[in-house]
């Protein structure tokens, strides 16, 4: 019976992962999800964000710049909005009131919860959140909060068996 528990427990958090996965939409509403920006040869930075969170439109600048000046460098930056699609009209207020070059994604709060959750193991904080994928696809770091784009850098640089283009 434990057995059969722990083997249901493993199967619904695995269709959480697919649906949170699966609930992920470009800006204009084709699906999206995030490997299709991971594991493609490019360290990937993933901000997720809400358009009435005051930290991330205090901190878009900071990430615009850095997406820029790392263009065709080895790493690539993507936004995950928690906004949903009652909210999309806000969300791409804030894309357009920043001026956001970054490509940009789009989930209900609760699925993106649940998808930062079955990816990381850890609780869900808030926006901003952060996630930084290897050169491979795979997850090596995780930070709820503002993370400044020099430690970033530094954490890449650190991290990355081939040398980030200058």
């Amino acid at each position: 019976m434990k057995k059969m528990l722990h083997s249901l427990s493993l199967l619904f958090a695995m269709s959480l992962v697919t649906f949170a996965h699966a609930g992920l939409k470009s800006m204009d509403g084709k699906a999206g999800k995030l490997s299709d920006y991971t594991g493609k040869g490019d360290w990937t930075v993933v901000i997720m964000w809400a358009s009435d969170c005051h930290v991330c439109n205090t901190e878009a600048e900071q990430y615009i710049q850095y997406y820029e000046s790392n263009k065709g460098k080895g790493v690539k930056v993507v936004g995950v909005t928690l906004d949903g699609q009652a909210k999309l009209d806000d969300a791409k207020a804030f894309i357009k009131r920043h001026d956001v070059t970054y490509p940009n994604l789009i989930g209900e709060p609760q699925e993106v919860a649940a998808m930062y959750e079955s990816l990381t193991g850890g609780r869900w904080v808030g926006t901003p959140t952060f996630l930084i994928y290897d050169r491979k696809g795979t997850l090596k770091a995780a930070q709820p909060g503002a993370v400044p784009a020099e430690i970033i850098d530094e954490f890449i640089r650190e991290n990355d068996t081939q040398p980030v283009k200058n």
